[in-house]
């Protein structure tokens, strides 16, 4: 007998909405502090999903210090503009209110602080529907996604990693499933595979966002128990 999934943790940035614009002109107003010009903001793309700190480190190779810093230059344009540069992706507000009135359990697990992620969700008019809302803090702690899920977990008094999963065909009639989990009751749910492997350290069940900043292949490689293209596919996923 499947069992329903009925914990759900959404990331936030690129699943339940697409920050583009705001995030990648915050970090080019960064860049700009240290002299350097990026005017082409898809290049900035990667900053959308992972920690900040760690990206500034990853991408433009700053040390502990100079991300520091960077994170502080980018919340300056960030608060007051680039937090409302954002759109939500159509049809997410109708998919949770259906989910929340089918008895489901939504919580964000992002790793935004949290003081934005409430920010946000309060702009959208969507915070309503999330028993839980975790997010990193300020100072950069509990910025990595599995210590975000941890939090999360534990305030929706999940903590027991799920056993006695089936495995279903590649694909299920509707198309969306590939090699998921039958059993299971918690799932985290984002476009990166940061998202991914934050679900997996917990022994979630994981579902690839592809329509966010996914690189192609990225979900696949990180070993998503489903990939939805749509956000019609993921409401009829989780619906089950």
């Amino acid at each position: 007998m499947q069992m329903e999934y009925k914990y759900l943790l959404f990331d936030l940035d690129g699943t339940l909405t697409d920050p583009k614009e705001g995030i990648t002109a915050s970090v080019q107003y960064a860049l700009r502090s240290f002299g350097i010009n990026e005017p082409d903001l898809d290049r900035l793309k990667l900053f959308i999903g992972p920690p900040l700190r760690s990206s500034f480190m990853e991408f433009y190779g700053f040390d502990e210090g100079q991300a520091k810093e960077a994170v502080e230059k980018y919340r300056e344009w960030f608060k007051p503009k680039g937090i409302y540069q954002n759109s939500m992706y159509p049809g997410i507000g109708e998919m949770l209110g259906k989910l929340k009135e089918g008895g489901k359990i939504l919580a964000v697990a992002s790793s935004k602080p949290q003081i934005f992620v409430e920010q946000v969700l309060h702009h959208f008019k969507i915070d309503n529907y999330f028993t839980v809302i975790v997010g990193s803090e300020l100072d950069g702690r509990r910025d990595k996604k599995e210590e975000v899920v941890d939090e999360a977990l534990r305030q929706l008094g999940v903590k027991e990693a799920q056993e006695g999963r089936a495995t279903l065909p590649m694909e299920d009639k509707e198309g969306v499933a590939r090699n998921g989990p039958e059993g299971g009751k918690a799932v985290m749910i984002g476009d990166r595979k940061f998202d991914i492997a934050g679900g997996k350290a917990h022994g979630l069940v994981t579902v690839g966002a592809a329509y966010g900043y996914a690189e192609e292949g990225e979900l696949e490689e990180a070993g998503a128990d489903y990939i939805v293209h749509t956000v019609e596919e993921l409401g009829r996923l989780l619906m089950r």
